[in-house]
């Protein structure tokens, strides 16, 4: 949620607008500047039909298994056959799966960001591997015999990879209003996880019995063998970071603009740099963190709750447990047409916390809906496209500029979307059976968390203003080389 509130803009940015505005004079200088536009193109077009689908398919990917049980669950909800019934589950049973599901899941997430920034294997490999092993998991839980199989199979900590993804792709992002739409794109990718679930969950209900194995077997399973067999293109395809781009995907003379751009945008991040020296230590007890992990944290808990149960609710809206599954898709689709309008919108007018707050508000009134429980199953449906609509902050939960260097933004990313994440473990617990349909505690509880995610973004909102403020005092009081020192590693933010 922090993220979506902020832009770095660098001493290097300004220096170097300035000097291409005084070297248009020259028409020498002019055709380079034209050559270089060319060039910043042809590497635009590159990463949209490489790095967009690799990752945004990875991503997808990652919310289609993360929602899984939820619409397993669903599809036998009353059912002898079905996921809690065949498995002896205890009333409190599906949440305590989820509980266990995200445990790993958040303790893996800065490791594994840390493996990654050591780039010591590429990060193809890396991510196509753990899309494997997500892949064989996954089938495992389609074919375990008990509850204990279920929980004991461990593939939460696979889907740590979610912050490498974003972390991948960052290093090859270069300007503002270029990254803005595009991570549009690729987070939005995680929206369409959960909508083609929906409509994977639905045809597979028609293997009910194929094979011996129940319905809800077969969304483990196919889902499982879709990740496992993505993963070989993206173990041979996902490009390396810049400074080691295979040649197929970038040229010596693209390698090298894409590290100019890339050392304009946040510094110099050689060993023995200003941003290089900034211990790990440092980046953890760094306040802006903390405070945008816990406004993510509150606003996170709608997504949670969206994700884990709303082919629950819809069933017990009086829809059957297939048609349940196809309900979900307009829900989830809402999300991804007002993540690419706000996104826009708010690069075009280079202003965003506005836009975060009036997602917020969408989520507040679907809670409000769902906690009065309108009697109306309609009215309630209604509630969950305007939850879905709030979590367009998603699209910004990458871009992630208020960090400065490698280091940051690896430790940064990983802490926010790990202990952000750690909604999961609310949103996990606050639906108890007993209470359904009407949930007391789990829209209650939304509610709250969701109101104090919008009044912690209105105070962030204040405190960086006033950090903006201080800094650009400070600055202006050192002398030239002093700036070009602070500004590798401090940022002003852009609300």
């Amino acid at each position: 949620m922090g993220d979506a509130m902020h832009k770095i803009v660098t001493s290097a940015d300004r220096k170097t607008s300035d000097k291409s505005n005084d070297s248009i004079t020259s028409s020498g200088q002019a055709a380079v500047l034209k050559a270089d536009a060319t060039l910043h193109r042809r590497l635009l077009w590159k990463r949209d039909i490489v790095l967009v689908p690799i990752m945004g398919v990875l991503y997808t990917l990652l919310f289609l298994d993360r929602t899984n049980i939820a619409n397993a669950r669903a599809l036998g909800i009353g059912s002898p056959t079905g996921l809690e019934a065949s498995l002896n589950m205890p009333s409190n049973g599906y949440n305590i799966a989820l509980v266990i599901f995200y445990i790993p899941f958040v303790l893996a997430e800065i490791p594994a960001n840390l493996v990654l920034n050591r780039n010591k294997m590429r990060p193809g490999l890396f991510l196509g591997g753990q899309m494997a092993l997500l892949g064989m998991l996954g089938m495992c839980q389609g074919l375990t015999r008990s509850y204990g199989g279920l929980l004991a199979v461990p593939d939460g900590y696979v889907r740590s990879l979610a912050p490498c993804r974003s972390y991948v792709y960052d290093l090859h992002v270069l300007h503002e209003k270029e990254a803005a739409l595009r991570f549009a794109w690729f987070f939005n990718f995680a929206l369409a996880g959960p909508l083609f679930s929906g409509l994977l969950a639905y045809a597979i209900q028609n293997l009910e019995g194929t094979g011996g194995y129940a319905g809800w077997r077969w969304i483990f399973i196919i889902e499982g063998l879709m990740t496992a067999v993505i993963s070989v293109p993206v173990i041979i395809f996902c490009p390396n970071f810049p400074h080691q781009a295979q040649s197929w995907f970038l040229k010596p003379a693209e390698r090298e603009h894409v590290l100019a751009q890339l050392e304009a945008s946040r510094g110099v991040e050689t060993k023995g740099s200003a941003s290089d020296q900034v211990s790990i230590w440092k980046v953890l007890v760094d306040w802006r963190i903390h405070l945008f992990t816990l406004c993510f944290f509150c606003c996170d808990i709608t997504a949670a709750s969206v994700s884990a149960f709303s082919p629950t609710i819809l069933t017990e809206l009086g829809w059957t447990n297939t048609v349940a599954q196809l309900m979900t898709m307009p829900v989830w689709a809402s999300g991804i047409i007002s993540s690419f309008l706000v996104t826009w919108l708010a690069s075009g007018l280079n202003c965003r916390t506005p836009f975060v707050l009036g997602a917020i508000l969408f989520q507040l009134v679907g809670w409000i809906i769902m906690r009065v429980y309108v009697p109306k199953a309609g009215v309630r449906y209604l509630a969950l496209f305007l939850m879905s609509i709030g979590t367009c902050r998603f699209s910004w939960v990458g871009y992630l500029r208020i960090f400065g260097g490698r280091k940051y933004l690896a430790v940064g990313m990983a802490w926010m979307i790990g202990f952000g994440n750690c909604a999961n473990f609310v949103s996990s617990n606050v639906f108890i059976k007993a209470e359904a349909p009407r949930y007391v505690t789990g829209f209650t509880t939304g509610l709250v968390f969701t109101l104090v995610g919008f009044m912690l973004v209105s105070s962030v909102c204040m405190l960086l203003v006033t950090k903006n403020k201080k800094r650009e005092l400070l600055r202006s009081r050192m002398t030239a080389a002093e700036r070009d020192s602070h500004d590798e590693v401090y940022f002003k933010f852009v609300l």
